[in-house]
């Protein structure tokens, strides 16, 4: 592990978070003398960031853990083209006013892991829209386009991906990088930024805009990013086999989100720990090293502290209780997620879709057809079935993790 002398720098390496650097060197000298404002860009495509974004996430309040002031950068106006990266097609136009209402509802998880406010080490969030909608286009072509290469774009792997596989790319889309390096330009001039961070896909957008900003206006700008994450059984971080992991209640259940890391790989309990909870490290070690039937409760740690920080103590509190109830002691946990019934009954494929244990009435089906599905502790093999509502919720699970509630409508 690298010796720094910066708080920050030290924290971000013992917690895993830092996988390449455009100057550390210089980086951690500016970190160990004064205050630095870094960012993070964020899509405004949906009203919730899922599990993919936490890593992200997590680094800004490591950051403001270390004396620093993290800046939230919501791309209302990138949102508006959509950035390629990774993409194999074209993203979907949504309205200002969908943009708008994501960005209010994102704003409220950033709220649970940072402190807002009008102080040096305060976290602020600001929307690209704000300048980019305001950019004329012959203006952005005559400032910004003459310092970007057609020949350098093309190399970059967002474009490659999409022209290797014969995939259109619109024009719009492929303005996408210019945008976000005007971005770091536009911050490093109006609030002093000099640290852009994100995942390790966006290296090259970030090293774009550092060298925007030195070019035109002579900016000592850097860049960090963090490994991709994948689980030890090498899935993306996040992804499910009933879809997205939602930070926002709304999308997703206290129940199901504290199930999640509850639900993790063993292998990955010590890396999940560094990086999603604020649990010393000391601490940390004794967890991971921990054995056979032990693990379960490093996991358990890892569920409620997790929980906790993105949810509220109250919501790991009950999550907890839940599962102990269903797994441990065989009853029925008043946390778990509930599909309503009315009157004429919902059928059973239906309720497998709502609470989220199928993501199609095919993935149902080969479910049932597994003998994976209980209904009130019997298991279900028709497709046709219908549940009819009682007086009582009727218990529904998958498998022996995932469980449910049909109730009255």
């Amino acid at each position: 592990m690298t010796q720094y002398q910066s708080d920050m720098l030290r924290l971000l390496d013992e917690r895993g978070y830092i996988h390449q650097m455009t100057d550390a060197e210089g980086l951690d000298a500016l970190a160990a003398k004064q205050i630095v404002p870094g960012y993070i860009g964020f899509d405004a495509t949906a009203p919730s960031l899922h599990i993919g974004s936490l890593v992200q996430i997590m680094m800004l309040r490591r950051l403001q853990q270390a004396g620093h002031k993290p800046i939230v950068l919501m791309g209302g106006g990138t949102t508006r083209i959509g950035d390629p990266t990774g993409r194999d097609e074209s993203r979907k136009m949504l309205s200002d006013e969908t943009i708008k209402a994501n960005i209010a509802s994102i704003f409220s998880i950033f709220q649970r892991f940072l402190t807002f406010g009008d102080g040096p080490t305060d976290a602020v969030m600001v929307d690209n829209q704000d300048w980019l909608g305001e950019l004329g286009y012959i203006q952005l072509l005559q400032e910004v386009g003459t310092h970007f290469t057609i020949n350098r774009m093309m190399t970059f792997d967002s474009v490659k991906l999409r022209l290797d596989r014969e995939q259109p790319m619109t024009f719009l889309e492929f303005n996408y990088m210019i945008l976000q390096g005007y971005d770091f330009r536009h911050l490093s001039r109006e609030m002093g930024v000099r640290l852009q961070m994100g995942g390790s896909d966006q290296w090259g957008n970030i090293v774009n805009g550092m060298e925007l900003g030195r070019r035109m206006d002579g900016a000592e700008l850097y860049g960090l990013t963090t490994p991709l994450l994948t689980t030890a059984a090498g899935t993306k971080m996040g992804k499910t086999a009933s879809g997205a992991v939602w930070l926002n209640p709304a999308q997703l259940s206290h129940f199901d989100y504290w199930q999640y890391w509850r639900n993790c790989d063993d292998r990955d309990v010590g890396k999940f720990l560094r990086l999603f909870t604020d649990l010393p490290l000391d601490e940390i070690a004794r967890l991971e090293a921990l054995e056979g039937a032990e693990i379960n409760e490093a996991k358990k740690v890892l569920a409620d502290a997790a929980t906790a920080l993105c949810r509220g103590e109250e919501a790991a509190r009950t999550a907890a209780e839940t599962a102990a109830q269903t797994f441990e002691k065989g009853q029925i946990g008043g946390d778990l997620p509930q599909v309503a019934a009315p009157a004429e009954g919902i059928g059973v494929l239906a309720a497998l879709r709502e609470l989220g244990f199928a993501a199609s009435n095919k993935e149902a089906r080969r479910k049932l057809e597994e003998g994976a599905v209980k209904l009130n502790g019997e298991v279900v093999r028709d497709p046709h079935l219908t549940i009819l509502p009682a007086d009582e919720a009727i218990p529904l699970s998958l498998g022996s993790k995932k469980h449910g509630l049909v109730i009255r409508a």
